[in-house]
């Protein structure tokens, strides 16, 4: 399956199943879906399905849920980072944050939902038990208090306080690359490939994670809202590369990190490489664009 059609598979998939409330609430399931529906790059979902294609294509179907699961528990953290308490944004996937169209605690429970079903997803996945065990436990993990979640929490904490660069690297290889990393292991979790690939795949997504915050400090810095579909010009008090290395400095440190992953790629199977090197194309240089 090409990826074009992956990703057109992936979303007639997460139209026919999104998560529905059975309430008389009048505004909680529109609140629900509104940040699913407004699209995004599903780039996480994507690492999952394009491992699974390049190695089992079979399995795609059963995957689905699994890369949708990605995908709802990616939105809750948006929807989360976007709230005034954290970066108290007003734009997010070119449109209003739920927080702006609704109200604040919606927003939050929406998030509480879209992170709690992102399991529901993946334990009902047609896949054998101890691969779904194993799936949950590297989603719980990298998107959780060993993940994400100490990423986050680092970042709001020091806000206005300098970090040094390896301490810059932690915040975000947590925060943003060890999802992107699980991704890319978890689709070779359930192709049923080696610890040895499922390993270097996920350091492979590690550095494909820090690459995109890189990007997305630099694109926060010199693009207009409408051109990245987000709220910009928003890190000044943020642990950002670009306040710390400065705009050529990332710039640099862009360059050298996309050229690391190219080279890097080329050490996996030539379906893995072939299919990876579809998808990645448009995203190792696009601070360059």
């Amino acid at each position: 399956m090409q990826s074009n059609q992956l990703l057109e598979t992936f979303e007639n998939y997460l139209n026919t199943n999104l998560a529905i409330s059975n309430s008389f609430h009048p505004i909680f399931q529109d609140a629900l879906i509104e940040m699913l529906d407004a699209g995004g790059k599903r780039f996480r979902p994507m690492l999952l399905l394009t491992i699974v294609n390049a190695i089992e294509p079979l399995l795609v179907k059963s995957a689905l849920p699994v890369s949708l699961g990605l995908e709802y528990l990616h939105t809750y953290s948006l929807i989360h980072d976007d709230l005034p308490a954290m970066d108290n944004a007003d734009l997010r996937r070119g449109h209003p944050t739920l927080h702006k169209t609704y109200d604040e605690v919606t927003a939050i429970l929406v998030g509480d939902a879209l992170n709690t079903h992102s399991f529901n997803l993946i334990a009902n996945a047609p896949l054998h038990n101890d691969v779904k065990i194993e799936l949950i436990k590297i989603l719980s993990s990298d998107g959780g208090i060993e993940g994400m979640i100490i990423g986050q929490a680092i970042d709001c904490y020091f806000e206005n306080e300098k970090l040094e660069l390896n301490q810059l690297e932690f915040l975000h290889i947590h925060k943003t690359a060890k999802l992107i990393a699980a991704s890319l292991k978890m689709g070779a979790v359930i192709a049923g490939l080696s610890l040895e690939v499922q390993d270097k795949l996920y350091q492979f997504g590690i550095d494909i994670g820090l690459l995109f915050q890189i990007q997305d400090d630099i694109i926060d810095e010199t693009a207009t809202e409408e051109e990245a579909g987000k709220t910009t010009a928003n890190d000044g008090a943020k642990n950002s590369f670009v306040n710390l290395l400065g705009l050529e400095g990332a710039i640099k440190s862009a360059d050298e990190l996309s050229l690391k992953c190219e080279n890097d790629l080329k050490v996996f199977d030539k379906n893995i490489q072939e299919n990876l090197n579809t998808l990645l194309s448009k995203y190792l240089n696009r601070h360059k664009k």
